[in-house]
């Protein structure tokens, strides 16, 4: 789910390039296609070797396009509680990419359409929705949580003000957030 977040805020930020968004595609739609069948049935060495390219590509892809939202949230989480960094990303990916559906539905739309969630006759935001609910359900068939219980209330004005100074102006994110923004994510995530 980490390849996943490299790949999809690789491709929505507004950096990208040919090369670099075709491997974020590339990667989403291998990881889409490969990592509930690598997650469930480890032996399937087709799947894993899918899922080591996806890795690859994606990291190709966000090293050149860089990271989004969700990235210095689950820094931040991960650097207070010691939360792991892909757990982190995979609760919190849906989530932000609900924040930025209306800024960066179309690319969003553009993942959907090429992972195969849909095609070029259905509208951006209903696509944008697809891939997250595809998103989430993944998230369920490989038990990864909603929420994250480790968050403590006292905490989130901090996290809220470090996850902005981490994101903002380095993340060539979508839309930006500013840090009410980031605590109210903290308080929808917090179990």
């Amino acid at each position: 789910m980490d390849a996943l977040t490299h790949a999809i805020e690789a491709y929505i930020g507004l950096v990208g390039t040919p090369f670099s968004n075709q491997k974020a595609l590339d990667a989403a739609k291998l990881i889409f296609d490969n990592l509930e069948t690598s997650y469930h049935h480890g032996d399937n060495l087709e799947a894993r070797q899918a899922m080591l390219e996806a890795a690859h590509y994606a990291g190709i892809a966000f090293t050149r396009n860089y990271v989004g939202y969700v990235h210095a949230v689950a820094h931040n989480l991960g650097g207070l509680y010691g939360l792991p960094h892909g757990l982190a990303n995979a609760i919190v990916l849906p989530r932000v990419l609900e924040l930025s559906t209306e800024k960066g539905a179309k690319k969003m739309a553009e993942l959907a359409r090429y992972t195969g969630l849909g095609d070029s006759r259905e509208n951006d935001q209903n696509l944008s929705d697809r891939l997250i609910a595809r998103i989430r359900e993944m998230n369920h068939t490989m038990a990864i949580p909603t929420g994250i219980k480790e968050i403590q209330e006292k905490d989130i004005p901090l996290l809220a003000e470090r996850i902005h100074r981490e994101a903002n102006p380095a993340y060539p994110v979508p839309r930006i957030l500013w840090p009410k923004d980031f605590a109210e994510l903290l308080h929808d995530l917090k179990e």
